[in-house]
């Protein structure tokens, strides 16, 4: 159906083509009439467009430049007892469990007379934190050295002796106070 509107619309428009040779140097005109626009293109191209090309170069370093630097100053993952096998892991557990609730009835015991003996013993307490984080880092420049492993779980031992004899030392003081408050009789 479609071909015989082709058709039909040839036959109508028949006569009606110019179908004479172009003059001389029809072509070469062209040509340069093309070309001269197509130049004229480019230029305004050039001058009214943005070029994105250096941007887009130059972000593309900046993310290499990053991935790079990310990469190269990444540091390892500080390893600690919980890493080293699942044993460990509960021993690290332990020991911070029984820390935490040492400190907290350290804690609970504040007074006057006792605020000097906690305040030297979580002196010594962030020593030795301080001592276990450098442990951490030799951990992991060692892979799991069993002197590391060793020297971090005297490190917890330490604090919970520590602790332990401060809060013995409280109960002294506590039991010397009542002592010296109490009214002596005599007969």
């Amino acid at each position: 159906m479609e071909k015989d509107t082709l058709d039909e619309l040839f036959d109508n428009l028949k006569g009606e083509f110019d179908i004479n040779e172009p003059n001389a140097g029809h072509q070469d005109r062209f040509l340069e009439k093309l070309n001269t626009n197509t130049i004229a293109s480019t230029e305004e191209k050039k001058s009214s467009g943005f070029n994105w090309k250096p941007f887009l170069a130059i972000a593309a370093s900046l993310v290499i430049c990053l991935a790079v630097f990310t990469t190269s100053n990444a540091q390892p993952e500080v390893m600690d007892l919980a890493s080293v096998s699942p044993e460990m892991s509960e021993t690290q557990d332990f020991f911070t469990a029984t820390i935490n609730a040492e400190l907290k009835e350290l804690n609970n015991e504040r007074s006057p007379l006792t605020e000097q003996v906690i305040t030297d013993a979580l002196n010594r307490i962030q020593l030795l934190e301080k001592d276990y984080q450098k442990l951490k880092t030799d951990l992991t420049e060692s892979d799991k050295d069993q002197r590391v492993i060793y020297a971090m779980i005297s490190n917890f031992q330490n604090r919970i002796d520590i602790l332990n004899t401060v809060l013995e030392q409280i109960e002294t003081i506590k039991e010397l106070k009542t002592n010296s408050d109490e009214p002596k009789n005599t007969f």
